[in-house]
């Protein structure tokens, strides 16, 4: 018998609700609060489904700095066409850059930290 099963990141942060509030923003999605105020969910059409939960003693990951190692990331895909709009939409919504190095090459990567200091990135999609 097999057992069902799926997967879901889930970000620690102070604030949960402000941060599923960027990624729904920002992946067209909608945050879903259920009986643990301290746990949101955001969860879209196009296949999104991540979780945002509350970490009372939360300190923002350090990454990019060259100690340290970057343990995980949000790699979000964009049509090519689309990545400057996507870049202006993520800033706009309170991502800051971190590395612009291949910008408009065939490999287009951009790499921001959430507004609770998590890295993601643009990329085109392949």
């Amino acid at each position: 018998m097999t057992v069902g099963k799926t997967s879901v990141l889930v970000l620690d942060c102070a604030e949960p609700m402000e941060l599923a509030e960027f990624y729904a923003a920002l992946l067209d999605a909608e945050a879903h609060i259920g009986r643990d105020p301290d746990f949101v969910e955001v969860v879209g059409n196009a296949g999104v489904h991540l979780a945002i939960r509350r970490d009372h003693g939360y300190a923002p990951p350090s990454w990019p700095r060259p100690e340290d190692s970057q343990q995980a990331h949000l790699r979000i895909l964009v049509d090519r066409g689309d990545m400057d709009e996507a870049e202006r939409e993520a800033v706009g919504l309170g991502a800051r850059p971190v590395d612009a190095r291949d910008n408009n090459g065939p490999r287009d990567v951009r790499v921001y930290s959430d507004p609770a200091g998590h890295s993601f990135s643009l990329a085109v999609r392949p």
